[in-house]
């Protein structure tokens, strides 16, 4: 049976594929990891850094959903697509709009997944994402257009997820492993790019 897989790419862009062979790309943008053509590409917010689009072949059929899509209107929108559930959720900081940006919630494969994007702390970390039983929170870490590795710690600690995982570390680069080690949580993984997490 085929496992499914997260590959962080680095910065803030990830390519998940099920079990089932669908493959998922979120703020595609940074590192290597863009041959497999899409099923979805999840866009959370217009900046340059989170919607290469163009870096990604879409299978027939293939979609891009974008902030507006899961955001109407001031409600959340969810997706079923390819036997995956994805909700939008808060995204937001004085950097970042709140009617403009959006975190994703996606359950896969008997996970549930919640990538943060680019936020600082939001009132869903506080009162909704902590009765979600998340197994992983990728939450960004960079202190300049979002919270810092400090913050981020305190976020994990109120969203509880099994792992937590520090990303989006240093503008212009995919990586910062000093940055990384900042991040503090219960459960903390440390993904370097090109490294996957599999199930």
């Amino acid at each position: 049976m085929n496992m499914a897989e997260i590959l962080y790419q680095g910065h803030g862009s990830f390519r998940l594929t099920t079990s089932g062979g669908a493959v998922i790309y979120v703020d595609p943008f940074a590192g290597d990891g863009y041959d497999r053509p899409a099923d979805l590409v999840l866009v959370s917010h217009e900046h340059h850094d989170h919607n290469e689009v163009g870096l990604v072949t879409l299978k027939e059929g293939g979609r891009i959903l974008r902030a507006g899509d899961f955001l109407k209107d001031g409600v959340y929108q969810e997706f079923c697509e390819q036997g995956v559930k994805i909700r939008g959720t808060e995204a937001y900081n004085k950097n970042h709009p709140k009617d403009q940006c959006v975190g994703f919630l996606v359950e896969m494969d008997g996970k549930k997944l919640y990538f943060a994007c680019d936020t600082s702390r939001t009132e869903a970390m506080e009162k909704e994402l902590p009765g979600e039983k998340l197994n992983y929170a990728f939450l960004p870490i960079d202190g300049v257009y979002n919270m810092g590795p400090k913050e981020a710690s305190q976020c994990a600690a109120l969203i509880e997820a099994v792992h937590s995982v520090p990303v989006h570390m240093m503008p212009g680069a995919l990586f910062d492993r000093a940055a990384a080690e900042e991040f503090q949580a219960e459960g903390r993984v440390i993904v370097e790019p090109g490294e996957t997490i599999c199930w």
